[in-house]
């Protein structure tokens, strides 16, 4: 279940021209895609390095692609937050509290049992994308929006690929 977002502390001046309440409302949907981002690297890399079986060698070099974009897309998602005068929550502590993604299991090795694993997690994780876009933009802040959508169009990218090695 999807997490409600309360709009967040500004704590810097901006001069981005965007009302304050929208500012809030951003820097805390942002902060929510930020810590399911932050998780979603996290356990992509728990997969790289216990996966086993066949097809080991293609789906652990595929992963090393997905974490460098996820980190891409989180360090723009963070930024966005710090433009807009918000502060980006990026601890482990702070993102163990925040994600919405369902704890990973650490007890898999074989390849296609991390493949599920993640094609959940990625499924989950776009889709929310996708809620913050349309939130962004009745908030009145496309740049956010825009930000989101290419993070979405990796997600989905992922997810096409995490699927096709499916058995």
């Amino acid at each position: 279940m999807a997490k409600t977002s309360a709009p967040a502390k500004i704590v810097k001046s901006s001069r981005i021209e965007l009302a304050s309440n929208t500012k809030a409302k951003v820097v805390g949907l942002l902060n929510e895609r930020l810590a399911d981002g932050i998780d979603l690297a996290l356990v992509t890399k728990q997969a790289h390095w216990n996966l086993k079986g066949p097809g080991f060698i293609g789906v652990h070099l595929m992963l090393d692609g997905f974490r460098a974009d996820l980190d891409e897309h989180v360090d723009t998602v963070a930024e966005r937050i710090a433009q807009l005068g918000g502060i980006a929550l990026g601890t482990v502590q702070t993102t163990a509290d925040a994600t919405s993604l369902k704890p990973y299991p650490t007890d898999i090795v074989p390849v296609q049992d991390h493949l599920k694993a993640l094609i959940e997690r990625y499924a989950d994780a776009g889709n929310k994308v996708r809620e913050a876009i349309d939130a962004c933009d009745e908030a009145g802040d496309a740049d956010s929006a825009d930000i989101l959508t290419a993070y979405s169009r990796m997600l989905d990218k992922s997810l096409w690929f995490l699927q096709s090695n499916l058995a």
